[in-house]
């Protein structure tokens, strides 16, 4: 139901919205990476607009993710310190409990 409603809602209209931005910017846009020369034509692309734009915004969500990554790196780091913590906590827990018990592993 949720799926349903992601697409209908929020995934349909942005479609429609990316192919109107994309047919109303198909004129050919120059692209230079030279700021100080901008006729080098080995430094030029001639390209659509929405072309450009859409790269845009894909760098944009690369370097977004790519940073909240990094921030997010700590986190990490300390939920798998604490899952080593907890995973010898139970090893211990096996280890010591009384031969009869449940925890006891077999054979052990």
């Amino acid at each position: 139901m949720y799926n349903r409603f992601m697409i209908v809602v929020v995934f349909v209209p942005l479609a429609i919205i990316l192919i109107a931005l994309a047919v109303a910017n198909r004129a050919l846009t120059s692209f230079t990476l030279d700021p100080f020369n901008p006729g080098n034509p080995s430094l030029t692309a001639e390209m659509p607009l929405f072309v450009l734009l859409f790269a845009a915004l894909l760098v944009g969500l690369l370097v977004g993710s790519l940073a909240t990554w990094l921030r997010q790196g700590r986190y990490r780091k300390l939920a798998r310190q604490r899952g080593l913590e907890a995973q010898a906590m139970r090893d211990q827990t096996i280890r010591t409990a009384p031969a009869g018990t449940a925890l006891a592993k077999p054979g052990a």
